[in-house]
């Protein structure tokens, strides 16, 4: 018994070699950005500070701009926090990013 054949409108994606599948390739900036944010009792507050404070300063700073101020999209985007006395402190890290 032979093998089932793939339907027809598969054979050109099945026929195309692996390196030859479109990739998104997004541009990263070479340095990464950190924004400290304002303390807050919540840490969950602290962090949305810190983020926003980062979309900022890259919007900001002229050889990047608004294209790469998606913390979202950053390269290793990540928080630091930490806690004192009952407030939390982060800042938003991450190399901006642009489709």
């Amino acid at each position: 018994m032979a093998a089932p054949r793939p339907p027809v409108f598969l054979l050109p994606i099945l026929l195309m070699p692996a390196g030859a599948l479109p990739a998104s390739a997004a541009t990263c900036a070479d340095q990464p950005v950190a924004a400290r944010g304002e303390p807050s009792r919540y840490e969950a507050l602290a962090k949305a500070s810190a983020r926003g404070n980062w979309r900022a300063k890259v919007r900001a700073l002229p050889t990047l701009g608004a294209a790469y101020a998606n913390f979202n999209k950053a390269l290793g985007a990540d928080y630091r926090c930490s806690e004192d006395a009952g407030q939390h402190v982060c800042t938003a890290v991450g190399h901006p990013c642009r489709d």
